[in-house]
This record gives C-alpha cells, structure tokens and sequence, in this order.
C-alpha cells in the first residue's frame, strides 16, 4: 500500500467552511446572550408567559438556595450552575457560553446582527457556487448506488462502529456525510436565516406574509433556537468525527484541499 494525496476540497469549499465556522460561533455565542433577555420560547403570534415552551428561571429551594429550573413541555428540571442559574445569579445560559460574558443585551445584538450579515452573504454565495459548479449534485447528493437500503444499512452500521471509509473509498462522501450535509445546507441554514428575518420589524413591515408562513413570530423565534440547537448538535458530532477519523488528514484537507489515502501499488 502506498500513501497519496488527492484533491479533497476546492478553494471556494474551504473558504466557506471557515468563514462559516467563525461566524456561527459568535452568532451561537452573542444569540444565547440575546436569549438571556427573556430565557422562554413559545409557539404562535405572541408569548403566553404562563404556558411556555421551554423556560429557564431561577427558583428558590427549600434550603434557601437558588437553584435553575429549565422547564421543556411542562416536565421542570433542576439545572442550576448550567441553566437558569450559574455563579449564584439568575442566568438562562452561563457566562462562559455568551457574547459579552457580561449581561448586555445591545451588545449581543450588535454582534449578532454583525455576523448575520457574514453568515448569510457567505452561505447565498456558496450555495450560489454549488449550484453553477455542480458540486451540488456531483459531491453531495447521493448516488443511486448508496441510496440503496442495503448500502444505507451498511454506513449507518459502519459509523456505529466508527469503521471509516479507506483507501478508494474516502475519496468521495458516503451517504451519510451527504445527508448531514445536505440537511445542513438546505434545511438547517436556510431555517437559520429566514427566521432570523422574521424578528426583524422592518423586515416583518416588507414581506409579513414570511412570518404568518411560520405560524407567528414566537413560533419563528423557537424555530430559529431549534434550527440553532441542531447546528450545534451537527457541529458537535461533526468534530468529534473529524477528530476519531484522523484529525491532521481531516485539518490539512480543509486548508490545503488535499487529503491523504492508501491505494495498492
């Protein structure tokens, strides 16, 4: 066996993938201190604050200790030191998990309706490039082979086992690389940006009818925490994968576009 290296990741695929990764990062950081503001989520036109979706409050014990209550469709959890309360103060994401660290509202919102911008210019860009290269269909969308339930079964089974793709293989996504980042690309970002849009007032003034599509602003504004847990969620498993398939090979592909794999002399 002998070791190669192929061309893994255009230049525009690279530069997408890190501009992306900074600016969801500070987008996650400075939303969470935006969602501190009020720590409730509700479906619908307005907020009924005595039904909410999810909330997380301070609530004292019977101790006389303050204790975090995160509260998910009516079932209370004590979460203190990570939700509803962190450092003895009444907080529905931690400091360390914000954008200031500090509590202020404006300068959370500055930061995000900042990278907002980035966010959204640079994936209309890429998923614009996607499109006119091809690299849509020719890189990420599943073949007819893989969409074969045999073949799902098969990758499903391999990536419990964390056996990963070697040699020929790993020169191409296998389907569930294609699925999680087709879902990412066109669901999960998409959602991002388009509900984000919808907590706009002048936007809401321009085209009203986006909000109604998603059943209100407060549904629009737990859709949006939602589309944002699932990115987290990706990220977090993507990371994770990157670093047990070999995270230097993994690193160098994303920044020099080559990757390394083994073919028989």
């Amino acid at each position: 066996m002998v070791k190669i290296r192929i061309r893994r990741h255009s230049l525009p695929v690279r530069i997408a993938h890190w501009v992306n990764a900074a600016a969801f990062v500070l987008l996650l950081a400075s939303g969470l201190q935006i969602f501190n503001a009020h720590p409730a989520l509700y479906w619908g036109q307005k907020s009924d604050f005595d039904r909410p979706w999810v909330a997380m409050t301070p609530s004292g014990s019977a101790d006389g200790r303050l204790i975090g209550v995160t509260e998910v469709a009516g079932r209370r959890f004590d979460t203190t030191n990570l939700l509803g309360v962190s450092d003895g103060q009444a907080r529905g994401f931690p400091a360390w998990a914000t954008l200031p660290s500090y509590r202020s509202l404006a300068e959370g919102r500055r930061w995000h309706f900042a990278m907002a911008w980035l966010f959204a210019i640079n994936g209309a860009l890429y998923l614009l490039w996607t499109f006119l290269s091809g690299h849509l269909f020719r890189d990420l969308w599943p073949t007819r082979e893989q969409s074969r339930p045999r073949h799902i079964f098969k990758d499903i089974l391999d990536h419990a086992r964390l056996r990963f793709p070697k040699g020929e293989e790993a020169r191409r996504y296998n389907v569930i690389q294609k699925w999680a980042y087709l879902a990412v690309i066109l669901v999960l970002l998409p959602l991002m940006v388009l509900t984000g849009l919808c907590m706009s007032p002048g936007f809401n003034a321009v085209a009203p009818w986006l909000v109604e599509a998603f059943g209100g602003r407060q549904s629009a504004r737990t859709i949006h925490f939602l589309s944002a847990s699932g990115l987290v969620l990706f990220f977090l498993v993507h990371l994770s994968l990157v670093a047990l398939s070999g995270l230097w090979n993994n690193l160098r592909s994303m920044v020099t576009g080559r990757y390394a794999i083994e073919v028989g002399e």
